[in-house]
C-alpha cells in the first residue's frame, strides 16, 4: 500500500471515529492540524512525511480528557489501526510516541520523547489553540463542561501538576493564562513561532476587550 493510500484510509478512519466528538476536538480540528503540520513540514525536508501525516491525523483519535483520563486509549487505537494497514513497525512506534507526548498537560509536564516530526505536529496542534479558532474552541469546551465564563474571585493557577491540570474546573478565562498565552514561547519550529505571534496578539486584544465589557467600560 502506498503512503498516499495509507493517508487516505487514515482520513476515512478518523472522520468516522470522531463523528460525534466535542466540537473543539472533532474531525475539523484534526483536519486543521493536519494541514498546518504539512505546511510547517515544507520548511523541514528531513521530516518523514508519512509520520507527520499519520501523527497529525491520529493525535486526537481518543483524547484522554474524554476517556476518564486514560492516556493509553489513543495510542492503542492508533497502533491497532495502523497495524491493520500493515504500516511499518518503525512508523507505528513513532506515531504512538507522538500521541503520548503531544499534549500540553499543564506547565509542569516533562515531555519524554523528542523528534522533528513531533515538534512539527505539536506546533500545528498548538496553533489551533491560539487565535480566533483557539478562543472559539476554548469557550466551546468550557460550555461542554458547564464551566463559568469568568469569576474574578478565582485566579489562574500557574503551577499546577499534570493531575491538577487534568482535573481543573476553573472558569474558561483562566485557561488563557494557564495554557493558551504560554504556547507562543513553547513553539518548537521557527515556522510555528512566526505563525503563533499574530494569533497570540489577537488573544491579548480579545482579553482586553473582554475585561472592558465585563466591567462596563465599552
Amino acid at each position: 500500500m502506498s503512503n498516499s493510500e495509507i493517508i487516505e484510509k487514515t482520513i476515512d478512519f478518523v472522520k468516522v471515529t470522531l463523528k460525534n466528538a466535542e466540537g473543539g476536538h472533532d474531525w475539523f480540528h484534526t483536519e486543521r492540524v493536519f494541514k498546518s503540520a504539512l505546511f510547517i513540514a515544507k520548511d523541514y525536508p528531513k521530516a518523514d512525511p508519512l509520520v507527520v501525516g499519520l501523527g497529525a491525523l491520529l493525535h486526537d483519535i481518543a483524547d484522554a480528557k474524554f476517556h476518564d483520563g486514560n492516556e493509553n486509549i489513543g495510542p492503542d487505537k492508533a497502533r491497532e489501526f495502523l497495524q491493520s494497514l500493515k504500516v511499518r513497525k518503525r512508523v507505528i512506534s513513532h506515531v504512538e510516541k507522538i500521541i503520548r507526548n503531544i499534549s500540553f498537560k499543564g506547565g509542569n509536564f516533562k515531555q519524554k520523547f523528542k523528534s522533528l516530526e513531533l515538534d512539527i505536529i505539536q506546533d500545528a496542534d498548538r496553533l489551533d489553540a491560539l487565535g480566533a479558532i483557539g478562543i472559539a474552541r476554548t469557550f466551546n469546551y468550557g460550555g461542554y463542561k458547564n464551566r463559568p465564563l469568568y469569576d474574578p474571585e478565582i485566579p489562574p493557577q500557574m503551577d499546577m501538576s499534570k493531575e491538577e491540570y487534568k482535573k481543573s474546573k476553573a472558569p474558561t478565562i483562566n485557561h488563557f493564562y494557564e495554557k493558551l498565552l504560554l504556547l507562543k514561547d513553547r513553539m518548537n519550529t521557527d515556522t510555528g513561532k512566526k505563525l503563533a505571534e499574530e494569533r497570540h496578539r489577537f488573544m491579548e486584544e480579545f482579553l482586553e476587550q473582554f475585561y472592558a465589557e465585563w466591567n462596563g467600560k465599552r
